[in-house]
């Protein structure tokens, strides 16, 4: 599609004598309103072509009709100048760009990237709001990937901290031994119980004490247990052997409920980075930041940093006693990774509550003169909400993820079956067929909005087979792929036959299809999966257009017909492609 820029760089040269090179050149697709499929904008040129926009527009596509038969014909709206292609440039594209195996391929740009998502705590299982960072995290890798980027997934565990041991105090305090095994829970939720188990009563201590003439910031300091919690902290940083086995123990509990609900989800890893082995980075750059006059010390030994000149504050990066704050080992984190990996971006999917969070680590990065700094940067994302109200995550009301699936996948079954969609299905074939449905529900519904954005998460609302949903591209590729099974298409021996004439549904299809190489680059660039799901929205709901409107099995001539089930199969794999990288499967029938 270079080609236009190239020959408007001609037609100026030809027309004007001015040398405008084609990266100058910027072209737009044509507004549905008016005829056309690419549109120049001639009022930047003005100046050189010392003519009218209207003149200069109608010049230029004069030429440009006269000299390119790819050109059928042209228009002018005031400035804008709109061209149309003829048919047999549209073939063109079709038979010797799309239908080629390299189409949206990903060629390597050398470049590495990592993305870090997930990092949960492991004192609980994973909510909603973990499952939208999961998906967006997952997505945006498979996106840089499927751009040409070499992509490292990794997740920072939070596995220590005052609210590990919280879980740990109260499964000693009233846990009889209890495991996952002989409980039947889920490691992830066995530790959730008594981390809720331990905030109930601790909320009772600090009642009675409250009753007793405490006010409510003493009562929170002084109760008993969060004494407790904390006295097994400091055993934790000093290698208690009877602490560390407990953590060991729960936390392997964890682990193995969180890799079975990453599993469900579909999302994956390739570095784990834990807390307990990064907390203590970060003293060196502290040390580094002194020296170089960037951080300055207090009188009671405190380091920080003086941001005021930069519309932020005066950071604290190290307590008076020496230990560190989180932005410490946040510090030392990012050093770590660089060092090991060598990356040129680092992106964070985190919550946008910590917006100011990493501004202030970004910028102190720079000040330390970190060669890298320049490729961080934060994803943020907004809350997740259901129709009942914003999800809790200490009163044991969370969303839980496990629970979200499993009431994703029943809906999935109660919609499709109603439907008599699974029919021809055995059993296997049928749960299989749920869980996908279900989480592409998800998946899409999740991800098809912009990250920034809060988003309103209706379960009932997101399996639709009608519609911008999950379900209805799943449909459409049951559909597509059906088509071309009942036709017998093999891709392997088709030919590049075509009609001279395109039909109106024929050559949308075929327009929407050659954008896709330009949609998959700007939603990487921008980290924005949201913009996948929108444009497999649009190919779906063009081929079911294409689909109603011709005859693709029945149609007696086989020129006609190949093409067809050509341009079916092709539609089926890009909706297949771009459906994985929001981390959807689509199913091959329904």
């Amino acid at each position: 599609m270079n080609f236009l820029a190239q020959a408007i760089s001609q037609a100026f040269k030809a027309s004007f004598n001015i040398d405008i090179e084609p990266a100058q050149i910027n072209l737009e697709q044509t507004k549905k309103e008016f005829e056309g499929h690419q549109t120049l904008v001639v009022f930047p040129f003005v100046r050189q072509t010392k003519k009218s926009p209207e003149q200069t527009a109608q010049v230029l596509g004069e030429y440009l009709k006269s000299n390119y038969q790819e050109i059928e014909s042209f228009n002018v709206i005031k400035g804008f100048l709109n061209i149309v292609y003829s048919d047999s440039f549209w073939l063109n594209i079709f038979n010797n760009e799309i239908a080629k195996d390299g189409f949206a391929k990903p060629v390597s740009n050398g470049q590495k990237v990592m993305v870090e998502y997930s990092s949960p705590n492991t004192n609980k299982p994973l909510h909603l709001g973990h499952i939208r960072n999961n998906l967006l995290g997952y997505s945006v890798a498979e996106l840089l990937k499927a751009s040409g980027y070499d992509v490292v997934k990794a997740n920072l565990v939070n596995d220590r901290g005052i609210h590990i041991c919280k879980s740990m105090l109260a499964w000693q305090k009233f846990g009889d031994g209890e495991t996952p095994e002989s409980s039947g829970l889920k490691g992830d939720h066995l530790v959730g119980k008594y981390y809720v188990i331990f905030d109930k009563a601790y909320k009772k201590e600090i009642d009675v004490l409250k009753a007793e003439g405490k006010s409510e910031e003493e009562a929170k300091k002084e109760a008993p247990l969060i004494k407790e919690a904390q006295a097994m902290l400091v055993k934790w940083e000093q290698g208690d052997g009877e602490v560390i086995q407990l953590w060991k123990t729960m936390n392997s509990w964890v682990y193995a409920g969180f890799d079975e609900t990453y599993k469900k989800l579909g999302v994956n890893f390739d570095k784990f980075y834990y807390e307990s082995d990064t907390y203590l980075l970060g003293k060196d750059i502290v040390e580094e930041g002194l020296a170089k006059g960037v951080f300055f010390k207090k009188e009671d030994n405190s380091v920080w940093i003086d941001l005021t000149e930069d519309g932020l504050d005066e950071k604290l990066v190290r307590r008076g006693d020496g230990t560190s704050v989180y932005i410490t080992q946040d510090l030392g984190t990012a050093q770590l990774k660089y060092d090991e990996f060598g990356i040129e971006k680092s992106i964070y999917v985190v919550g946008n509550e910590q917006d100011y969070h990493f501004k202030v680590l970004f910028l102190i990065l720079k000040k330390l003169g970190k060669s890298w700094a320049d490729g961080l940067y934060h994803l943020s994302y907004g809350m997740v909400d259901l129709p009942s109200g914003k999800m809790k995550s200490r009163e044991g009301t969370v969303v839980d993820a496990d629970d979200l699936i499993e009431e994703m996948k029943i809906t999935a079954k109660e919609k499709t079956e109603a439907l008599g969609k699974v029919d021809h299905f055995d059993e296997e074939e049928k749960e299989k067929l749920y869980h996908m449905i279900g989480m592409g529900a998800l998946k899409y519904f999740l991800l098809k909005v912009e990250p920034k954005k809060r988003l309103l998460f209706d379960p009932k609302e997101s399996i639709d087979f009608q519609g911008n949903t999950g379900p209805f591209i799943q449909y459409t590729h049951a559909r597509i792929r059906s088509v071309i099974s009942k036709g017998f298409y093999n891709a392997d021996q088709a030919h590049a036959s075509a009609p001279e004439k395109l039909q109106e549904t024929e050559l949308e299809l075929i327009q929407i299809l050659s954008r896709y190489p330009a949609v998959l680059s700007s939603a990487a660039r921008d980290f924005n999966p949201g913009a996948i799901a929108n444009y497999t929205y649009e190919l779906a709901k063009a081929y079911n257009k294409f689909y109603q409107s011709e005859s693709i099995l029945k149609i007696e001539e086989d020129i006609l017909k190949d093409f067809r089930l050509k341009l079916s199969y092709h539609t089926a794999e890009t909706i297949k492609n771009a459906m994985a990288l929001l981390g959807i499967e689509v199913p091959e029938r329904m």
